[in-house]
């Protein structure tokens, strides 16, 4: 049986004595330049999979993609929806096509212009974007309505304020596409 030293012992308890805490580690802050932040913001709504509800689509031969003319600008203005059974609503969810509108127990919702001209987020501040992505506020608007499904901001809010930072520098540096969204409506009984 080997035996261990007490040399050995005040080695290591003194290792561990002097070893810093946590609390006792600087945090290290990174600043990163806008063209950085906004590639972060890119790749984070890429596989955030933003597009696939706020871009109206075209068809390809490989089925529909978000339109490059279009990107992120939310349901189209001139898009209306068409009739429906509303029987189907008991036990279903109805999107249009394009993926930019869901109808529910909630009513109707249409995907919000992303883009930085005024009919989308061109006259947010950061601080509505971030609230509005935290607290599921509509237009980031303190008294504002909620945010309706399907737009999961329950999840998002819990994305670091770093990463909501990047997604808007990058939303406020793509093209603004003018689309003015109607509004949500209520359920219709």
């Amino acid at each position: 049986m080997k035996t261990i030293s007490l040399f050995t012992v005040l080695i290591a308890l003194l290792f561990v004595a002097c070893a810093p805490k946590k609390s006792e580690i600087p945090a290290v802050t990174v600043e990163i330049s806008l063209s950085e932040m906004i590639d972060k913001g890119e790749k984070l709504v890429t596989i955030m999979g933003c597009n696939d509800c706020h871009s109206p689509k075209v068809m390809t031969a490989m089925g529909p993609v978000p339109d490059s003319l279009r990107l992120l600008s939310g349901h189209p203005a001139t898009e209306p929806l068409p009739e429906y059974d509303k029987k189907v609503l008991q036990s279903y969810v109805l999107f249009n096509m394009n993926n930019t509108a869901a109808i529910g127990p909630w009513g109707t919702s249409y995907a919000a212009n992303l883009t930085p001209d005024q009919t989308g987020i061109g006259s947010w501040t950061e601080e509505q974007f971030i609230r509005a992505m935290k607290e599921g506020k509509w237009k980031g608007l303190e008294n504002s309505r909620s945010l309706l499904p399907p737009m999961p901001w329950q999840s998002y809010s819990q994305m670091p304020l770093e990463d909501l930072k990047a997604i808007f520098a990058y939303l406020k540096s793509i093209k603004p596409v003018k689309n003015l969204v109607p509004m949500a409506t209520p359920p219709s009984m």
